[in-house]
């Protein structure tokens, strides 16, 4: 049974077209380091895609080599929904937690003998049963702070036993004195091995361990997975650096794209040391800016710009205004990317 052939791919002078020379910069750069400081609204989504297929049909990568990672599941749904419309579909695009969960579900069984414990995604019925242990009785809006501060923990790779100490250091504020939260984490940790779940930094850590300790699993992920794309990674915490270190290896084909005066994670551990530290851990790394907001006004531009400008590490990714348009053209005359997204 014969069907319709399927469509050709689009040749190289056609996608790097669509975009403009920021964009087309950051997406024809080597395969390698490449840091993309990309402030509101001008097109890092559209930059990445297009690099990544770019990589997949001008320069023979294979899409089921490529992770691409984002911080929730719509932007990677988004992410893979734009690829497919590009005639690339095959590339992984996940937040790290699903990636996770799913190099975990697959390994677990041969490094622990036996299935994954059950991934429990509200900490609230654990961390009740901890606070009872300890006699404390935290309305719920305190419940609610307490199991913050304690996935913030787990997020900046802080035990219990370290917890007061980086609490203090860190002018950590609770209701609570820190060496109580510390005995409150700790007892947290016991009542989830107890009742055998994992919570969702759990699944983290696990990939990260099972990497680091497993020569084979190593091998195995590495040799499926080359080449990375992070999204939104001023948002990236000391944990989710560990498992992406894990996957990457000694490797360096890596493509980040970020903006520090963007990080919103800061209560759950995120921070921008790890985008702004990009080149400092990568001195061969490409970088690209992209300066033309396609969203906003000049007038709204200017004002961010001066904002910026006031604050702590002033105008690293502020935007100019567009003089015009992006270039239109490409795989079925694609248009610029819309309003409401990056």
């Amino acid at each position: 049974m014969s069907g319709s052939p399927a469509p050709a791919a689009p040749h190289t002078v056609d996608l790097l077209a669509a975009l403009d020379p920021e964009q087309r910069a950051a997406a024809d750069a080597p395969l390698g380091p490449v840091c993309i400081l990309a402030g509101a609204g001008t097109g890092k989504t559209r930059t990445i895609t297009h690099r990544i297929a770019h990589m997949v049909v001008d320069r023979g990568v294979g899409p089921d080599q490529v992770l691409a990672l984002s911080f929730t599941a719509r932007a990677a749904g988004e992410l893979r929904g734009r690829l497919r419309a590009m005639n690339v579909p095959g590339v992984q695009a996940r937040t790290f937690h699903s990636a996770a969960l799913r190099q975990l579900h697959y390994f677990w069984p041969s490094v622990a003998g036996g299935p994954l414990p059950r991934t429990e995604r509200s900490k609230i019925p654990q961390m009740v049963q901890a606070a009872g242990r300890l006699r404390l009785r935290p309305d719920r809006a305190e419940l609610r702070d307490l199991t913050a501060e304690v996935e913030w923990a787990k997020a900046s790779l802080i035990t219990p036993a370290d917890y007061a100490r980086e609490a203090v250091s860190g002018g950590r504020e609770t209701t609570l004195t820190a060496e109580t939260v510390g005995r409150l984490y700790a007892a947290y940790e016991e009542v989830k091995s107890e009742s055998g779940v994992l919570d969702m930094e759990d699944l983290l850590l696990l990939t990260a361990a099972m990497i680091e300790e497993h020569g084979w699993v190593a091998t195995e992920i590495r040799s499926r997975y080359r080449h990375f794309v992070v999204d939104e990674y001023q948002d990236v915490n000391t944990l989710q650096q560990r498992v992406l270190d894990a996957w990457l290896g000694e490797r360096d084909s890596l493509c980040v794209v970020g903006d520090p005066n963007q990080t919103i994670y800061s209560f759950a551990g995120a921070s921008p040391r790890y985008l702004l530290d990009f080149p400092r851990r990568y001195p061969a790394a490409a970088m690209v800016r992209l300066v033309r907001d396609y969203r906003s006004t000049p007038q709204v531009v200017t004002l961010a710009n001066r904002l910026v400008r006031a604050g702590a590490g002033a105008g690293l990714v502020a935007a100019a205004p567009a003089r015009a348009a992006p270039p239109r053209g490409g795989w079925g005359n694609p248009a610029p990317p819309a309003p409401a997204r990056g």
